[in-house]
Formats: structure tokens, sequence, C-alpha cells
């Protein structure tokens, strides 16, 4: 049966509760990217970390962010129910952004000032593992299988994402860079706490299957799970029963203890950046070693996974966005319009705001190539967001080249690297998510999501370690064989990396595409 044949008749308008898990999301959202806007200048201007230990820290920060909501979606769909997780991770997130609240107001004599920091963002790892798995799987949970309005509504749910995301900085760095840095925390803080209201005064009325039941109330349950995983089992394939699960348990869990060592030891990685490795590289090994995978599934694995790890280098310079270019724009951007100052976080608003009016127009484009038999295949799309993100960082290097370490340059040429980098991201991250929900083996699906996005912890680790690099004066440093003297060799480290990444995955394309189509 087709896809087509199992779809419903679209029908007119969406569920209330769509608005609601819009809004909640937005709310958060907001709460979040507030944060991030200011993070980085707020380890520089007031912790005062020198600049590589305030990139390193982002990047382990960022990295356990994606690498949480593993854990706290097994525990919702065991033990919480999503409602639950959701307030639980709220209220952690909530809590965490006050106590960030809290060490900026302390002096930078005061020895609670650093603990106060750690503190919160421990609180914001362990809450948004909670939260950010759960939120999005309720959405899905408000339609009846097969309804033709979930894409649109994924599509509304995005909008409520950038549109937090857009706001944000715009109030919480400006906040931070006139007031006080406690004070764009504090405004981060409320409007976490403006999401838990809005989530728990409303979720009873408008969180509702379309037969009337509470969606999310209660976990699913190990026997629901079983019989739903059997259920699974039967309509894709005969599956061969796993009798050596705790045998690969066991030699995987080795393996990680191994691989922590070698990146902890060895490499020298810091404990966080060795945990998120040797976990990511694990959990991968330890999926694809599944006996009961048929040929055609194992291949489709391999396919996800191996466009994951070039995703990696997109997500890794991407994410200076809230690093090192924070920084620039901070430090070496003509930030003046009429008299007047534009707060260094403004730039992050360049992103999501393109989203939101750039998404649409992409989803125009690859239907009509579609309707043309034109349409790129999944790796070539992303092949070309990696080449427009080295074309972004193009703009800029030939914008510092020649300009002191203290000289500032238009902010135009940031504007146009967020212009092109969002042009880059519509091209490789919605695609990814599409090419995981259409390989994954079904019984797999959400486990694979979940490795999915820990690449995006991978990548945003490896970000901190890039951003390390970030030239100071009188300082040479050195990365695979470059030599970093300065801003124009930075950025054009970023141009290469990415560029060769878009390159090999657009060689590799063709073979890619007929793994993905064995069966």
């Amino acid at each position: 049966m087709t896809d087509q044949a199992l779809e419903m008749p679209a029908k007119k308008g969406h569920p209330k509760g769509l608005f609601l898990l819009f809004t909640t999301e937005m709310w958060e959202r907001y709460s979040y990217y507030g944060m991030r806007a200011i993070l980085k200048l707020f380890m520089l201007n007031v912790l005062l970390f020198p600049s590589d230990k305030s990139s390193l820290t982002y990047g382990n920060f960022t990295g356990l962010v994606y690498l949480t909501p593993l854990i706290g979606g097994y525990l919702s769909d065991r033990y919480l129910g999503n409602r639950r997780s959701i307030f639980i991770g709220g209220v952690i997130m909530a809590l965490g952004q006050f106590l960030l609240f809290f060490s900026a107001s302390c002096d930078h004599t005061n020895p609670m000032q650093l603990t106060l920091f750690l503190s919160g963002l421990f609180a914001l790892i362990i809450g948004n593992g909670f939260f950010k798995p759960n939120i999005s799987t309720m959405v899905n949970q408000l339609y009846p299988k097969g309804d033709a309005r979930l894409d649109s509504a994924f599509s509304i749910f995005y909008m409520g994402i950038n549109i937090g995301a857009f706001a944000s900085p715009l109030i919480c760095a400006t906040l931070a860079e006139k007031s006080g840095y406690q004070w764009g925390f504090f405004a981060a803080g409320v409007g976490m706490i403006i999401a838990l209201i809005i989530f728990e005064l409303l979720k009873n009325k408008f969180l509702l299957t379309p037969e009337g039941a509470k969606i999310g109330a209660a976990p699913l349950g190990k026997k629901k799970m079983e019989a739903q995983n059997n259920a699974l089992n039967e309509i894709n394939t005969e599956i061969v029963k796993d009798s050596t699960l705790g045998r690969r348990a066991a030699i995987w869990a080795s393996i990680l203890v191994g691989l922590f060592i070698v990146f902890f030891k060895a490499a020298g990685m810091n404990i966080i950046s060795s945990i998120i490795y040797s976990v990511c590289i694990s959990a991968s090994g330890f999926v694809v070693t599944d006996p009961g995978l048929s040929r055609g599934e194992r291949n489709k694995i391999w396919v996800i996974y191996i466009i994951a790890f070039f995703v990696i280098f997109f997500w890794a310079a991407f994410e200076q966005a809230g690093n090192t270019l924070t920084e620039f724009a901070q430090k070496n951007t003509n930030r003046m319009l009429f008299g007047w100052e534009m707060p260094a976080g403004w730039f992050q608003s360049v992103n999501p705001v393109c989203i939101v009016i750039f998404a649409p127009i992409f989803a125009i484009i690859w239907d009509k190539l579609r309707d043309r038999g034109m349409e790129p295949s999944s790796p070539v799309k992303q092949a070309f967001g990696l080449f427009f993100l080295a074309a972004g960082y193009l703009v800029i290097a030939f914008g510092v080249k020649g300009v002191g370490q203290t000289e500032k340059i238009s902010m135009a040429y940031l504007l146009i690297l967020y212009f092109i980098h969002t042009i880059g991201e519509l091209c490789l991250s919605p695609i990814g998510l599409s090419m995981v929900a259409r390989l994954a083996p079904l019984r797999l699906a959400s486990l694979l999501m979940g490795i999915w996005f820990m690449s995006n912890a991978v990548a945003n680790d490896f970000s901190g370690v890039l951003g390390a690099l970030y030239p100071e004066a009188g300082t040479v440093k050195h990365f695979a064989g470059l030599e970093i003297a300065n801003m124009y060799d930075f950025f054009m480290l970023f141009v290469y990396m990415s560029g060769a990444a878009g390159l090999i995955l657009l060689g590799i394309s063709g073979r890619l595409n007929k793994m993905a189509a064995i069966d």
C-alpha cells in the first residue's frame, strides 16, 4: 500500500493543542536562545575567562544539551509521561536561568559566582533533557494516524521555535549590555516561567486526542511498548530475535570505557568531551550490530551514520554563531547605527528571522523541482548546505583580510554571513530529519533519531575546540597542519573544512543513494 493510500483527507484547520504547544515551545526557545545570546560574552566580560577557555566551556555545554534528551526521552516513555517530563524539565531550566542570574549578580571577587554559573549550566543541561524530546513528540499525538495535516503542523511548530529564537536576543542581549548581564539571564528565566504557566493552565483543556483522551498524561509503559514493538515488527518484517543482546551490550559498554580512556588520556580531551564522543560512537555501534537487521536495513543505517558524520562539520562551523562570531561582533564589528551602538547579541536574531522568511520558499522550490523530476537527492542537498556554509565564511574572511586585530569592519559582512548560513541550514537540517525518518527501520526510528541528534552533541563540542583557535594578539595556533595567526586564517579554516566535507559528500552521494535504495 502506498503512502498516499494511507494518508487521510486533509481537514480544515488544526487542533487548538497545536497552538498551545507552539506557544510553549516559543517561550522555551526564547528562554534558551536569550541565554545563549549572552553566554559567551558573560564568560569573557564578567567571569574573565580567556577566549579559548570560554569557547571550550561553550562547546561542552551545548554538546551536553544535545546528549541528555536521549536519557530524558527514555525516562518519559518508561516512567514519567510527556506532561510530567515537560513540567520537570521546565522547572529545572527555569532554576538554571535564575542561578545564572544570581551568578551575574555576584561581584567577581565572590567565590560563589563560578559555582552558581556552573550549577546554572548543569541545570539547563538536565532540564533540556526532559523538555526537548517530549514537547515535539506531543505534536504527532494530536492527529489521527495518516492525517495529511501533520507536515504543516510541524511547519507551524517550527515557526514557534524561530519566533522565540528571533525575539530573545533582541531583549536579553539589550538588557545584558545596557543594564547588566543578570537582567539578561533574568529575562530568559521569566520566559521559561511563562512557558510553564501557559502549559500547565491549558494542557488539560487542549492537549487531547481526536477521541478526547489526554495526551502525554501517562508513560507508554513497558507492556504497551512491547505490544507496540511487536505490532511494528509484524507490519515491517519478521525480526530475528536478538539472543545476543546482553553480550552485545557488555561488549559495547566495554568499548565505551575503552574509548573514554583513549579520548581522555591519549587524545588529551576533557572529561565532558570524552563522554560525548565515547557515548556517540558506542551507541551507534550497538545499534548497527543488531543481528536482527536485514542487509537493506543495515545499509540504510550506514547511510544515516555517514551523512551524520559530514553534518558534524556543518554544525561545528555553524554553531560559532553563539561562540566566536558573537565575540567577533563585540570586538571587531562596527555596530554603530545613527549614533547608537547595537548590542552584539542582536546578530543572533538574523538566522531565525531568515528561517521564518525563507523556509516556505524552499519548500516550494523542492516541490517544483520534484514535479519536474529535477529534485536533488538528500546527500546532494546536504552537500549544498556545506558549500553555502563555506561561502558565508569566505565572505567574512575577505572582510577581515589585512585588517588589524583590534580594527572593526562593517556589520554588513556578518549580516551576509548569517543570511548565507541560513540558506545552508535550509538545505541541510530539515532534509536530514526527513532522511532519518524515511530510512530508519520502523522499530528503531526513535532510537536512530536520537543518535542523529547525538551527532549534534559531537558537533557542538567540536565547535568549542575550533572556537578555542580564535586568534589572540601575538599568538600563533595550529590545527590540522594549518597555521592560524589572524582572523583571516581562522575564518578560512571553516572555508576549507566545510568545503572539503561538501566535496567529499557530493562525490559519494551516488553510492549513498544506491545503498539507501537496497532492500
